[in-house]
């Protein structure tokens, strides 16, 4: 299997003096853009949280209370929206059935860009997906889906002093499940 997918986790302590640049920030949005989707719709778009922006301090006041925690000390957050129909009139017709799909194409290539440039990232759910969409005035033809945190690992002091719950999140073994396959392989 190719080291980029291998080594891929989702850590929850990551390094709060880390700053994401201008070029690693590009190339990350970039990955997202070269992802494949159905008749190249790109039915996907961003809103950008670094750090200590407005951005970021609009955005974690909606994060859940187990990821009030640790989302903060991620570099930026990018919260994953997908286009749900051609435009904001209420009888628009309905973008792509496969809309989402193609949004987490962009976002998986979002994240093996970051592991290409030494960052770690961690997909999650857990905000007020309502309170996020009304923050940023989100277009009624877009849906909320998920955000995915990006940024340098900690070191282990910063690991060390992390709160105990994010240290046991870290130290747990990597598992994954059996592919599921339905009928016969051939």
């Amino acid at each position: 299997m190719n080291a980029l997918l291998a080594g891929r986790w989702s850590p929850s302590i990551f390094d709060p003096t880390h700053e994401i640049d201008d070029a690693q920030l590009d190339a990350m949005l970039t990955a997202a853009q070269w992802a494949p989707s159905a008749g190249n719709s790109q039915p996907w778009a961003y809103v950008v949280c670094r750090r200590d922006s407005d951005n970021h301090k609009r955005f974690v006041q909606y994060l859940s209370r187990g990821n009030a925690g640790w989302v903060p000390r991620a570099s930026v957050v990018f919260v994953a929206l997908c286009q749900t129909a051609t435009d904001p009139i209420p009888d628009a017709p309905v973008y792509s059935d496969y809309a989402e799909y193609d949004a987490g194409q962009a976002a998986a290539h979002l994240t093996l860009q970051a592991r290409e440039l030494g960052l770690e990232t961690h997909q999650f759910a857990g905000f007020d997906h309502a309170g996020v969409t009304e923050e940023f005035e989100i277009p009624s033809h877009f849906k909320v889906l998920v955000a995915i945190a990006v940024g340098r690992h900690a070191t282990p002091d910063q690991i060390a002093a992390a709160d105990v719950r994010d240290q046991e999140r870290e130290s747990r073994p990597r598992a994954r499940r059996p592919v599921r396959l339905f009928g016969s392989v051939g």
